[in-house]
């Protein structure tokens, strides 16, 4: 399995220390049964003699077998806290818009169910081993008893095996089967969750989702998953059967056939006996080994950045004066929506207000200013100077930005990644208006649960306390009762501008064009720069002039 490929790559001598130690523990549970064979089969030697070995061997193959045990147990849980911490720093690493293509749903579920499946495989780990390693030794144990009947059990056992893994292969299919199914299952779960005032208010769409979608999901697992428990449930019951009918086997061969003496025989029943149960574990361990190789896999598929277990410190560029996209061009997939080609130069200082219609690319424009969309031609220099694809993340370091969909972190931080000053912070919370609506604590927001206006509001505050050179601001005002809207524009952005800010401000609030440096205007997914005339009547009327733009596309 890649996956077992995987752990050995990464640790290789503790792997072999633990295989090692699997071998030792296989090793002493043949020894016990040669023990009981010599000792109390073949000599029968009911002395007292006999019993402190016996004991002490008992207790040395409890405490080999369980160190056995958790050394790989410890060591599995090593590799998914390994690899789940390599899948949240590649997430972290990989491009937004690559993020944004495989979708929530999918990542969720690979954080959940696949971390979780791997997780069991592992735990089921060393009965795999453990099986593998003791019908190995206990073959070539039984080989030295009676090669004759070792050949004949072996084609018995062979067969258990491969009837098993027979049955075991209809469970992977089916498992395969069930990991795409359970990415159709959370993006279920969302939905209800994330439309819930809309079901609610709708309950015909409500029964639709739930019957229609939800359930026809919940039905496709349900079938999967009863076959793969079917599949898994026959393989476990005949291999038990299978086993039972190879000690019967192995005494008609020695009494029937006369192959070998009744001590034989009884030494066989006991090794098959013995084997029985880390053979069944083996195959009942099959399918969560099998599910952790599919989890794998599906991670595997995101195609996420590769792993670099440290975070890029570069410094943000010093001292810029301008900044500008040249000939920046974008566009979501083969056929999908194109932005550009894009020219905009930004001075430092400027406050520029951003309008257009919905699906005019504003967001997208935004994404690629911002370096969270690569163009797919064009550059961006700084002061002239193209920024390199190496430089990517310190041109970053430039901005702070409240999307519309924002997300609020509960820790105010500085420009280096420190506490946020605190003068700045009750400055601001001032201005903001929520000294009496924030619970702070030691720079952490203790209450979250806020209204829309007041969640733009906090992050606002969270955006300012990185202490960065542009602020990229998404619909801002949108949510903002009209007197805050109105000290937004006229008083906070101003304070900002005067801070040496640059503002880009993506508005509809044409009332408020006024106080912007530059006026700037998406169309079909190119970027205008309104003057003049074409400004004045922009400021008039923002909402008549996108719907004569929209006419016009």
């Amino acid at each position: 399995m890649a996956l077992l490929l995987v752990v050995l790559k990464q640790y290789r001598w503790p792997f072999i220390a633990v295989i090692l130690l699997s071998l030792l523990s296989a090793g002493l549970g043949i020894g016990m049964i040669a023990f009981i064979n010599r000792e109390l089969i073949v000599t029968a030697d009911a002395s007292f003699r006999v019993l402190p070995a016996f004991l002490l061997l008992l207790l040395l193959l409890l405490a080999i077998t369980l160190a056995s045990q958790l050394a790989l147990t410890q060591l599995g849980h090593h590799f998914v806290y390994r690899l789940r911490g390599e899948f949240i720093k590649r997430l972290l690493d990989t491009q937004v818009a690559r993020i944004e293509q495989i979708g929530q749903a999918q990542l969720l579920a690979g954080l959940t169910s696949d971390i979780r499946n791997i997780t069991l495989a592992f735990v089921r780990l060393p009965e795999l081993i453990q099986g593998i390693i003791l019908t190995i030794g206990s073959a070539a144990y039984l080989g030295w008893l009676s090669p004759a009947m070792l050949a004949v059990t072996s084609i018995w056992v062979a067969v258990t095996l491969a009837g098993g893994w027979m049955l075991v292969r209809r469970v992977y299919r089916h498992m395969a089967s069930l990991r795409e199914i359970e990415d159709r299952l959370y993006a279920d779960y969302q939905t209800v969750i994330d439309g819930r005032k809309e079901l609610a208010l709708n309950r015909q769409r409500a029964e639709q989702i739930y019957q229609q979608v939800y359930d026809a999901d919940a039905r496709a697992y349900r079938h999967h998953i009863v076959r793969a428990d079917t599949f898994h449930l026959s393989a476990v019951n005949w291999s038990n059967i299978m086993m039972l009918g190879a000690i019967g086997l192995a005494f008609w061969l020695a009494n029937g056939l006369g192959w070998a003496d009744t001590a034989v025989a009884a030494t066989y029943s006991l090794t098959l006996l013995f084997l029985r149960t880390p053979l069944l574990s083996a195959v009942g361990a099959l399918p969560t080994l099998l599910s952790a190789q599919v989890a794998f896999n599906k991670l595997n598929t995101f195609k996420l950045s590769d792993y670099q277990p440290a975070f890029p410190c570069q410094p943000a560029p010093d001292r810029w004066q301008t900044l500008e996209l040249r000939n920046l061009l974008f566009h979501y997939g083969a056929q999908g929506f194109s932005v550009g080609p894009l020219n905009l130069t930004l001075k430092r200082g400027e406050l520029v207000f951003l309008i257009g219609g919905n699906g005019s690319g504003k967001s997208t424009l935004a994404m690629l200013l911002t370096g969270l969309y690569q163009p797919l031609s064009g550059q961006i220099l700084l002061d002239g100077q193209p920024v390199a694809a190496e430089n990517l993340e310190s041109y970053r370091r430039l901005f702070s930005a409240v999307f519309t969909d924002v997300y609020l972190f509960d820790r105010l931080i500085g420009a280096q990644g420190e506490a946020a000053p605190a003068g700045l912070v009750s400055d601001w919370l001032r201005r903001l208006k929520m000294d009496n609506k924030l619970q702070l604590q030691d720079n952490r927001v203790m209450n979250l649960k806020l209204s829309k206006g007041q969640t733009k509001r906090l992050a606002l505050l969270l955006a300012i306390a990185e202490q960065r050179d542009i602020l990229l601001l998404d619909e801002w005002a949108a949510d903002q009762d009209p007197h805050f809207r109105r000290e937004f524009y006229r008083q906070l952005l101003p304070q900002l501008k005067a801070q040496g800010k640059t503002v880009l401000a993506i508005s509809h609030d044409d009332h408020y064009f006024i106080h912007a440096d530059r006026l700037l205007e998406m169309r079909g997914g190119q970027l205008y720069e309104l003057t003049g005339e074409e400004r004045a009547q922009a400021s008039l009327d923002a909402v008549q002039r996108t719907e004569m733009s929209d006419v016009r596309q």
